[in-house]
């Protein structure tokens, strides 16, 4: 991308709601020898349609954004659809998550070359890492591509690794790490302590009152795959968490809290996560194609195969969510 480069983010920086956004496919793209995916147009657009409803932050590139499905041409197409569609008015943050140190440098380097903000990274997991190995990674990582801003991308289950307070206070030294999505909101104060307020932890939409309640200093900012169904509730959520903290009447935020709960449960399988880890991208992009605020296309292979009653979990996701949308729109 031409052009002067935004300084690297700062966690200051890091506020209000960071819209998760899958990697828009093509109508052939569940098939296994379909070489270019990647549906550029539908990406810019979604691009555009974000920045409008003003969410603060864009992530991609993660597990529902195929980030393991697709080659590296298709990723480098995707990432320069978005830089460049973005034009720098929102941070972009696009995943180089690999098995090795070595390649995900490889791909950071360049996506820092095309433009993006920053990663959204977790060490590689081919074997359980250790804090140590963990922590290296990230090191390796930062002195590689300084300018790149770092996402820790804190999924236990993903990643076969914990990410105690022991990894968070070694990384929070790293001054290129300023932000993380963890999997829950469940260590929230114990994370955010050891990281001494150098990394801003972004819960989910979902857990972002009870993170905002329990310590409204620091939760000012949350991550949202829920926004790729319609932006506007994340959007809500936001401006009535502030008004809450502002004059301490949290009912209005409460009451959205408990809508967007009960929109998400039938994705998360009503609870039982086991079988969401095994189609999480089937459940986000079915609920995202159902709700229809934009089009998240077929899955890619392996993730292609998909029983009817998860199929079904994500219609009734999407459905619920679009009713959100549309009140708050």
């Amino acid at each position: 991308m031409n052009g002067k480069r935004r300084p690297l983010l700062s966690v200051d920086e890091v506020t209000g709601v960071w819209a998760i956004i899958p990697t828009p496919a093509t109508g052939d793209a569940s098939c296994w020898h379909n070489e270019s995916s990647v549906d550029l147009a539908e990406t810019a657009r979604i691009i555009e349609e974000m920045i409008a409803a003003g969410v603060d932050g864009i992530l991609s590139l993660g597990t529902l954004g195929e980030c393991g499905s697709l080659s590296w041409a298709e990723k480098e197409a995707f990432i320069s659809t978005v830089v460049e569609t973005a034009a720098r008015r929102v941070p972009i943050f696009v995943g180089t998550t690999t098995l090795s140190t070595r390649e995900s440098v490889r791909q950071t380097r360049i996506a820092c070359e095309l433009g993006a903000d920053g990663t959204m990274v977790g060490p590689p997991m081919w074997n359980k890492p250790d804090v140590g190995t963990a922590v290296q990674y990230f090191r390796d990582l930062s002195d590689a591509v300084p300018e790149m801003a770092i996402c820790v991308y804190a999924n236990p289950y993903v990643f076969k690794f914990d990410f105690p307070p022991s990894f968070w206070a070694q990384v929070a030294d790293i001054p290129q790490v300023v932000m993380a999505k963890p999997a829950s909101a469940a260590s929230y104060l114990r994370d955010q302590k050891a990281s001494r307020g150098q990394i801003r932890l972004l819960p989910i939409d979902a857990d972002y009152y009870a993170a905002a309640r329990l310590d409204p200093e620091t939760a000012v900012a949350f991550w949202s795959s829920s926004a790729s169904c319609g932006p506007a509730p994340a959007i809500a959520l936001r401006g009535l968490v502030a008004e809450a903290k502002q004059t301490g009447d949290w009912s209005a935020a409460l009451e959205l809290h408990n809508r967007i709960g009960n929109a998400i449960l039938p994705i998360i399988c009503y609870g039982d996560f086991n079988e969401f880890q095994m189609h999480n991208i089937a459940l986000e992009k079915g609920r995202m194609n159902a709700a229809g605020w934009l089009k998240a296309g077929p899955n890619r292979p392996p993730h292609h195969v998909v029983p009817e009653r998860i199929a079904e979990f994500g219609r009734l996701g999407g459905e619920a969510w679009a009713v959100l949308q549309k009140e708050y729109e």
